[in-house]
Formats: structure tokens, C-alpha cells, sequence
């Protein structure tokens, strides 16, 4: 039962919008088959698919709200999620800051769905695992990896005859190689919509290369040198990352407020204001074949084709319903994704166009520092390499760093071919004057 059609879920929703009593309500149904596998030390460890559906219902009585959910379908239980709702909501102080729900939207169309990740099965999964770890093991390396996919969908509903479905399917897999003394490791990851274009022997050579290069690694003073990020190093799919950090400050109320990077002196925000190097244009874009995303937001905006950062300078904040109303603005939700655009350059390609610098292969931990320069803090990992004329000369130990993505993008000497990372497309880059501030024991 965890995907349901469009007019499955359409049904549900009629029901439960039906039961309800207060002066709003909003419903939405999500639900999908996940399935993984996980290996560590050349052994699978654990494999599994969850089925997952669940209802969550929001009611209103004038500004006070309640929400409630469930993952029981019968009748009975439709109806008491739906009563829950509306008594926490009596129960509730007002909420100045309350919306009432939207009317009716268009949503872009979006094809997130692909046949090929529908069709996966416990014998894919099982091949992967087995191509990375018959690599690893014929290179005398240990592999550590984690391979999900999943098909699923979004749809919501509410008392003002609003209703959007989604189905979409993904693929994430991600690689960690490591050298049986210990002193070696590389890394490498992959996402898709379409699993069709994935290739886990591939990846997974990827890091096995990298933790071999990696062994035996020479210390060198902390400082600012010239630094070539590959993806996984400007925006993780885990961790916070510096791209990342960069774009979830990018919300209007916090700069209006002044109390973010794009706060401006004197009041109000950035927009307008070049901030960056000329190169850099971000934007999202749910329709993008490559990254597709939802067409609408969770609390049914719809989303479009919107521009973030164009040749350096700010073009769009996002704002909250209740904060666009407040400054007479469009309300704009946050994407689903973003893509930051490139050339056709490989990372290959960057190296050798480095005189001295230093490659880096994925970044961690990080951390903010201070939210008004956007000042990160955080680690490398899993190779890190010196560059002398155009060549990877030999690994170096980890560092700690600190830096903002202002000052790197401001930094920018060169950029790359976008990949994708999670769900956006982004460039290895090439910079001037990372800080390294101190030596750091990982791996």
C-alpha cells in the first residue's frame, strides 16, 4: 500500500479533508518502498526494505493549530487522527504568525519517476555490494559502503480545494575505502533518479585509487594555499557543507532582520548586491532531467524555475508566507535542489592547470562559526593531495580549516563539469587562498 496512485491518494485525502470540523485543515499523504545494503570490512552487514505510508493532518481554529498523524487507514482511524488534530489545536496558544491554507495552485509538471529504480531488487542490491567489495578486495583494501534506493510519493490536500501528487524514485550510494594498514583512504558517492546511469564498480574503483594514492601521508605547515574542492567536498550529502551553508542563510526574515550574511547595513537585504565572483550563477530548477524534485513545497507553494545568485549577485531570497505578506513580497519556498553552473572541465583538468595547491577530496564535521561572515569550521578527509606542476605529487596529512564560502567563491579561480550530490548539480572548483589553520590526525 506505500505507493499509491495519484488517485488513490487523491480519495484518501477527500475522506479526511470530509471528517474535519475546524476552520482549516491540510492534509498530506507520503509514503515508499526503501530499500539498502550495507557492507563494512569486505562483508555485507545488513540489507532490508521498509514500507512506509503515513497521513499528517494540520488543523485550524482561527490562529490556534494542531497537528496529528497516523499510518492506519481504516475509517475509525482517519477519523480520530482528524479529531486529535482539532482538539490540540483548541488546546493551543494563538500563533500570531499563522496562515490560512492556500488556494488551488498550478504545479509544474515533473517527471521524477523512473521505471528502472522501481524495478530494483534484493539481487541488485546484492550485486553492488559484491562489485565493490571483489574490487576492494582483489586491491587488498577494505570497503565500508551503503547503497539505498527507494520509489515513493508526496501528495496534499486541503480544505480549500488545493491538491498536488509527486511520485519520484532515487538512488544513493556512497563508498569509503580504506588500506589494511590503516593509513590510506579514499571515498566516493553517487546519487540518481534513473539507476540505469549508476555504476558501483566504477565509483567504487574511484575511492580504491584514492586510498591507495593516500597511504603514507606527509605533514605540511597549515596555511593558505591554492585548493581544488572536488562536489563531494563543496556540498555534502550528510554533513553541512560550505555551498550548502551558503544557501540554507539565504532566507529573508533572518536577513531582514539582520541577522545573517545577507543582512544589510542600514536594513533590508542583499538582493541586487553582487557578492561573489562573476562565475558563479546558482539557480533551481525542479524540471532539470538530471535532478528532478517535487513541484511543490510542504506547504503546497509551488516551485518553479528560480534564479539564486546570477553572475555573482543576489537575485532571490526565500520567504515564508507569513514574511512575504509581512514586507508585500512573493512567498518563496526553499528549493528541492540547486545547480551551480560549470564548464566542461574536469577535475583532471584542474590539476593540471595548478602549479602548487592542494586537492581535496571531501570535507566534514563542519560546523558554523559565525553566522554574519558565514564563517565554517570543519575537516578534510579521505585523500587529500599535494599538486606540483600539474601533477598529484604525493598525499598530505588532514587539516582543520576555517573559511566562508563568500571569501572562497570570491577566491575563485577555476571551475568545472557539474556533478551531481544528492539532489543538485555541482562543480569541483578551484580557489585561492584557503585557510588550513591546523594539522588534523583523520584519515
Amino acid at each position: 500500500m506505500a505507493i499509491l496512485s495519484k488517485s488513490e491518494a487523491e480519495a484518501i485525502l477527500k475522506k479526511v479533508i470530509a471528517l474535519s470540523k475546524a476552520d482549516d485543515i491540510d492534509a498530506t499523504l507520503s509514503g515508499g518502498l526503501e530499500g539498502n545494503i550495507r557492507y563494512a570490512r569486505n562483508t555485507v552487514s545488513t540489507s532490508g526494505l521498509q514500507d512506509t505510508l503515513t497521513l499528517s493532518v494540520q488543523s485550524r481554529f482561527g490562529k490556534k493549530v494542531g497537528s496529528a498523524s497516523t499510518n492506519e487507514f481504516d475509517d475509525a482511524s482517519l477519523e480520530a487522527c482528524v479529531r486529535r488534530s482539532e482538539e490540540l489545536a483548541k488546546l493551543a496558544p494563538d500563533n500570531p504568525e499563522t496562515m490560512p491554507s492556500l488556494e488551488p495552485q498550478s504545479y509544474l509538471e515533473v517527471k521524477g519517476a523512473f521505471e528502472s529504480t522501481e524495478n530494483i531488487t534484493p539481487e541488485f542490491r546484492a550485486k553492488v555490494a559484491e562489485d565493490s567489495i571483489v574490487l576492494a578486495a582483489a586491491k587488498k583494501v577494505i570497503a565500508a559502503g551503503f547503497f539505498n534506493d527507494a520509489t515513493a510519493f508526496q501528495a496534499l490536500m486541503n480544505s480549500r480545494g488545493l491538491f498536488g501528487y509527486y511520485k519520484y524514485t532515487s538512488v544513493d550510494f556512497s563508498v569509503t575505502m580504506r588500506t589494511e594498514d590503516g593509513t590510506g583512504s579514499g571515498y566516493a558517492v553517487r546519487s540518481y533518479s534513473d539507476v540505469s546511469k549508476f555504476n558501483s564498480a566504477k565509483a567504487s574503483q574511484i575511492a580504491i585509487d584514492k586510498a591507495l594514492m593516500s597511504r603514507n601521508p606527509r605533514a605540511i605547515e597549515p596555511g593558505k594555499y591554492t585548493v581544488i574542492l572536488e562536489p563531494a567536498a563543496l556540498l555534502s550529502t550528510v554533513d553541512a557543507s560550505l555551498l550548502g551553508g551558503m544557501l540554507f542563510a539565504m532566507d529573508a526574515r533572518q536577513a531582514d532582520e539582520g541577522r545573517s550574511f545577507f543582512s544589510k547595513k542600514g536594513g533590508g537585504n542583499k538582493i541586487g548586491e553582487q557578492i561573489v565572483d562573476e562565475r558563479v550563477t546558482i539557480y533551481a530548477d525542479p524540471q532539470h532531467p538530471e535532478i528532478p524534485a517535487a513541484p511543490f513545497a510542504s506547504d503546497g507553494r509551488p516551485r518553479e524555475k528560480m534564479m539564486l545568485i546570477e553572475k555573482g549577485v543576489v537575485k532571490n531570497l526565500f520567504y515564508s508566507r507569513y514574511w512575504a505578506e509581512k514586507q508585500g513580497k512573493k512567498p518563496i519556498p526553499p528549493p528541492g535542489g540547486i545547480i551551480m553552473e560549470g564548464t566542461n572541465a574536469s577535475i583532471e583538468d584542474l590539476i593540471k592547470d595548478t602549479k602548487k595547491g592542494i586537492l581535496v577530496t571531501r570535507l566534514w564535521y563542519i560546523r558554523p562559526v559565525d553566522p554574519q561572515t558565514l564563517l565554517f569550521t570543519g575537516l578534510t578527509r579521505d585523500g587529500t593531495f599535494y599538486i606540483e606542476n600539474g601533477k598529484i605529487k604525493y598525499p598530505i596529512k588532514n587539516f582543520r580549516f576555517n573559511e566562508s564560502p563568500i571569501i572562497m567563491l570570491n577566491n575563485l579561480d577555476a571551475i568545472g563539469k557539474p556533478e551531481r550530490i544528492g539532489n543538485s548539480l555541482v562543480p569541483p572548483i578551484r580557489v585561492r587562498d584557503f585557510t588550513f589553520t591546523s594539522l588534523s590526525d583523520a584519515v
